[in-house]
């Protein structure tokens, strides 16, 4: 096995404090390439290549590639395996660097188009998503390896919403390409994982600035097994809105005061967010 072996040439052990699992299964490799749509035109970003398995990859398939990798040891491996002039390595914390920065590094203007593909590191996939999705040079397509529960509450349908859904929702549509077994992975990590594919939208969902708008949902799940008519007031409460102003604002937006905050669209949530712009805090 090609992954072990390089492992035991290193003497590397992974590390779960920097969320290392190495893929050993080529199939969702390809489905990665496939559903990005990679051309010999595109610029791609991969985080976190370890060994570079999908580097290899994307190399054969891409224009540019631009990984960023923390582990010291992996990145020095990665410039020696695959001297590539099509490669630029960053040494870093993705969460540290912009995009465009990134880009610069490849020596590439902020504008340039591309787009994401990589097997992140699951406990940091959240802050990851956030920061590549509200970029000011953000990606057109990223399709990314993360835990099957995360991907399940990213795709979620009303009725089952959360705020990561919403965040992600807000600024692309989310598709789940396919389910990856632990046993594709070594160390095997303790549950299954999601191949995800998300499309950036031309313009956000809705035009409510994001602050406001999430204000006004990360009170409304404050207390999400309760009703909206406890758990909106209870999480606006300090903010200047009474129960009786919070209450009036839903029924200015159409929204029933007895549903849960995880069955509300975006619209809805925009709705409501429009309405206690409008009345006084009282």
């Amino acid at each position: 096995m090609r992954v072990r072996a390089a492992l035991n040439s290193m003497g590397l052990r992974p590390t779960k404090s920097m969320g290392q699992n190495f893929l050993i299964d080529p199939a969702p490799l390809q489905q990665a390439l496939e559903a990005a749509a990679v051309s010999a035109d595109d610029v791609v970003v991969e985080v976190g290549p370890g060994l570079g398995v999908l580097t290899w990859e994307l190399l054969r398939a891409a224009g540019s590639v631009i990984c960023v990798e923390l582990d010291a040891r992996l990145a020095a491996r990665l410039r020696t395996e695959l001297d590539d002039p099509k490669l630029t390595i960053v040494e870093s914390d993705v969460l540290s660097i912009t995009p465009a920065e990134l880009l610069a590094a490849a020596a590439l203007p902020p504008s340039t188009a591309y787009k994401l593909v990589a097997n992140i590191p699951y406990a940091i996939t959240s802050p990851l998503l956030r920061h590549f999705l509200e970029a000011s040079a953000p990606p057109s397509v990223m399709v990314l390896l993360m835990q099957w529960e995360v991907a399940e509450r990213i795709c979620a349908q009303p009725g089952k919403l959360s705020i990561l859904a919403h965040a992600v929702q807000l600024y692309a549509e989310a598709e789940i390409v396919m389910r990856v077994p632990a046993a594709a992975f070594i160390p095997p990590p303790a549950v299954d994982s999601a191949l995800v594919c998300l499309r950036r939208r031309p313009q956000p969902l809705v035009a409510t600035p994001p602050d406001e708008l999430f204000r006004v949902i990360r009170a409304g799940f404050s207390q999400a097994r309760k009703k909206l008519s406890n758990s909106l007031p209870h999480g606006l409460a300090g903010q200047g809105y009474s129960k009786e102003s919070v209450l009036a604002a839903m029924q200015q937006a159409s929204v029933d005061p007895n549903q849960r905050a995880e069955a509300l669209t975006l619209d809805q949530w925009a709705a409501i967010a429009a309405a206690l712009q409008g009345l006084a805090h009282v």
